[in-house]
């Protein structure tokens, strides 16, 4: 009898879980359906794929909202900004650190992944000093822009850029340089002016009142990843809701340069390339190595002639390609004996323009610079010297040590790294008859070798280590000042034949390189890259010369 009522007791258990279970497992499925199917008939309704956004014409009378990682960028990856901040701003070790724990950001999910990486790389760092948002980064994420997002947004009314990255990352990028109205992000904690590495959740609801507040469209569109279209809560708010995906955003385009709504003329860092993952361990891997090798190259340029020091410069990895009147200049000089001073005028790509210069043409040359470290003016293997921005005392230096030998001189005062050129300063087009503008462009793999607001002494180290660094020097048509001059004796008529001169070196260096000529100054690149309000906004100004 007991055996039969155990026997019966556990059956009935048995039972009552199982339809118990069974009944929520029924219920949860159905809940699902319900939800999918809800989700599914909102989005459907209103066309879900991004694709049917691309041929309204009333996007002008809606307020466009967008997800930035998953609708604006094409890479669906975030390590590569975290490791410039890492890098940047940060430091070696950090970066290393960012790289170590990179397999578990993997395997623990998005949001905790992002976690991880902020904490990694903001834990310690001085807000008031973090400029890589501004600096480093916008030129890495303009290049990852789709062109056909880009093209969807500039038909809109308002533009807002909705992002689960620290908005210290991405509001320069988004403001000043794609012109979107307001920016979504999440905020950095601090402590005693310092990151501590823990992010707040944003704040949508704030965030709506400033979107309608004002002039402009009250009906928002949202546009964001397409398998999960009510991922962040302000497209909750959105009338209708499109998906990208990702097969889409492969198929897009690249935005290009020339389409960039403000250009991209100055940026700083040292990393010249995008560090993904699998770049970051060989950067990491080259360092000992490239250490040593700028090392060597450095004593082989020292203690050598230049006759043997050029080809084992060129074994290490060095190239030098010159033009054909660049050679045949060398060659008329050594044939005629010709002992004049020559005036170099070069663009300014890096510390080592007027050294390859001198590799170029076989010849020692004295350097004149605008601002120039210590160490970098102890271990140049030609003469250099410090001009001191006073134009008089400056002009007369100069004259001086042309009448020694020859000179070379940078007139944009500061290196740029994209292909545009700076306003060329006309002190050089009073110091000769007779002057030799030079075309320089350097190309680099894995270093930049400049710094806004880094070491300065560390400049020609970094490109020393990269693999195999380019050097391209074009001696052009020379240019004679007195061409320009005027037979009056007026003032303002000799002002404008001196800038006469100067833009003139500057537009034909320019039409050489293929680089646009700009108004912009070493003052200009130092507001904008120390953070203040110094960038330029307007893009006409960037393509015109000198007044």
């Amino acid at each position: 009898m007991a055996k039969l009522f155990r026997a019966y007791f556990f059956k009935s258990l048995f039972f009552f879980w199982y339809r118990f279970l069974f009944r929520q497992l029924r219920n949860l499925i159905r809940f699902h359906r319900t939800i999918s199917n809800s989700l599914s008939g909102a989005t459907q309704f209103k066309h879900p794929k991004f694709s049917s956004l691309l041929h309204r014409s009333d996007l002008n009378d809606h307020t466009l909202v967008f997800d930035v990682e998953h609708a604006l960028l094409k890479s669906s990856s975030l390590f590569p900004y975290f490791m410039l901040v890492a890098f940047e701003a940060g430091g070696l070790l950090r970066a290393i650190v960012l790289v170590l724990l990179y397999p578990f950001v993997c395997v623990v999910g998005n949001e905790m992944g992002l976690k991880i990486m902020v904490m990694t790389c903001f834990f310690g760092i001085k807000a008031s000093s973090f400029r890589v948002g501004r600096s480093v980064l916008p030129k890495f994420l303009l290049e990852d822009v789709g062109a056909e997002m880009f093209e969807t947004l500039k038909k809109g009314g308002k533009k807002v850029g909705v992002s689960n990255l620290p908005r210290v990352m991405v509001e320069s990028f988004l403001r000043e340089y794609l012109e979107i109205d307001f920016v979504v992000g999440r905020e950095l904690r601090m402590c005693c002016g310092y990151y501590v590495g823990l992010m707040d959740d944003t704040k949508t609801m704030h965030a709506l009142e400033l979107v309608k507040e004002g002039k402009g469209c009250s009906d928002m569109i949202g546009i964001t990843k397409l398998n999960n279209i009510r991922d962040h809560e302000f497209f909750s708010h959105c009338k209708e809701v499109y998906g990208v995906s990702e097969a889409e955003k492969r198929r897009w385009q690249k935005l290009g340069r020339e389409r960039y709504p403000v250009p991209l003329i100055f940026h700083d860092g040292r990393l010249a390339l995008r560090p993904t993952p699998m770049d970051s361990i060989a950067i990491i891997m080259w360092l000992p190595y490239g250490i040593i090798l700028a090392v060597i190259r450095t004593s082989l340029a020292l203690s050598l002639p230049f006759k043997i020091s050029t080809p084992l410069l060129v074994m290490s990895g060095l190239r030098l390609t010159t033009s054909a009147s660049t050679r045949s200049h060398h060659i008329k000089e050594n044939g005629n004996n010709i002992n004049a001073q020559n005036l170099y005028v070069c663009n300014h790509r890096t510390l080592l323009d007027p050294l390859y210069i001198s590799f170029s043409l076989q010849k020692n040359l004295t350097a004149v610079t605008y601002s120039l470290s210590r160490m970098s003016e102890v271990l140049a293997p030609i003469k250099t010297v410090r001009l001191t921005r006073n134009r008089a005392d400056d002009a007369k230096m100069m004259k001086h040590l042309l009448g020694q030998g020859n000179l070379v001189v940078c007139p944009e005062g500061t290196t740029c790294r994209e292909p545009y050129l700076l306003r060329f300063s006309p002190l050089f087009s009073e110091m000769s008859d007779e002057i030799v503008p030079v075309a320089v462009d350097t190309h680099v793999s894995m270093f930049h070798g400049t710094t806004a607001g880094g070491l300065k002494c560390l400049d020609p180290v970094f490109f020393l280590m990269n693999p195999s660094p380019l050097y391209t020097v074009q001696l052009l048509q020379h240019v004679f000042p007195s061409h320009f001059s005027r037979s009056t004796t007026s003032h303002i008529d000799q002002e404008n034949s001196r800038f006469e001169v100067a833009n003139h070196v500057q537009s034909n260096i320019g039409t050489a390189l293929g680089f646009s000529c700009t108004k912009l100054t070493r003052k200009d690149k130092y507001l904008m890259l120390a953070g203040n309000e110094g960038i330029v906004l307007n893009p006409t100004s960037a393509t015109k010369h000198n007044d």
